[in-house]
């Protein structure tokens, strides 16, 4: 009977129409939207200075580069995996759901594959997926399309299909964890950049310094063996 005439508030981790912050799955795709840019490059570094992938596999750095790859990329699936089952547990909103919304996500979506694809095709497997931190150095910059559109658009283009797949949907709890992507990209950029572009100022001193010692060893090669032989050697005074 108490149920008639009181109606128990409703829960403060429950925001009707934009997020249940009760349900597992959320959580779970946060905390794999927070584990992968982690792993990636915590081996990845590790690998830059101890090389332990590459010890592992007898010297071979190019299998190495692709099992890696071969991880970060089942990651990410599993990763869109969780966050598609969490949208499922989340609540839609009216606002998300007018007509202009699908078609403004399929046009977002469709826009942000195309940067990650074209992306992975510039840069091939091993510029993709941190070959770098392996030693195997990219032999220039890339600056076609699409980063002559804007800088790193693998994961702009990433954080884009996370925004679109929300908007289908009509979640806005997507749309949180779509700006969590945007979070979590910017600050494994923060220790990227830097750091790769260490690896590539580290390689061209040691190619500098290479250049170096082989001109020196040019300088002193058959030319001035020659000159040292045609130079008279004293002879030694009669006693």
């Amino acid at each position: 009977m108490a149920g008639l005439f009181y109606k128990s508030p409703a829960s403060a981790y429950v925001v009707p129409g934009v997020v249940d912050l009760t349900q597992p799955s959320l959580w779970i795709a946060v905390g794999s939207i927070c584990f992968n840019p982690l792993y990636w490059n915590i081996v990845a570094q590790n690998e830059y200075h101890r090389k332990t992938i590459t010890k592992l596999l007898g010297g071979r750095r190019y299998l190495g580069c692709y099992l890696l790859a071969v991880s970060i990329f089942s990651l990410g699936i599993v990763r869109d995996h969780l966050y598609n089952l969490a949208l499922k547990d989340q609540p839609t909103h009216s606002l998300l759901q007018q007509s202009w919304v699908k078609p403004a996500a399929a046009v977002l979506f469709a826009s942000g594959n195309v940067f990650v694809l074209s992306s992975m095709y510039a840069l091939g497997v091993t510029g993709t997926y941190l070959g770098d931190y392996f030693g195997i150095l990219m032999e220039s910059m890339v600056t076609g399309f699409p980063f002559n559109v804007m800088a790193n658009p693998m994961y702009w283009g990433s954080s884009m299909s996370f925004v679109a797949v929300a908007l289908w949907f009509g979640k806005p709890a997507g749309l949180l964890l779509s700006v969590l992507v945007v979070i979590v990209y910017a600050i494994a950029l923060r220790f990227e950049e830097p750091f790769t572009a260490n690896i590539y100022r580290q390689a061209e001193k040691l190619k500098k310094a290479e250049a170096e010692r082989q001109a020196l060893l040019e300088s002193d090669g058959p030319a001035s063996g020659t000159r040292n032989r045609n130079r008279r050697t004293p002879s030694k005074p009669k006693a």
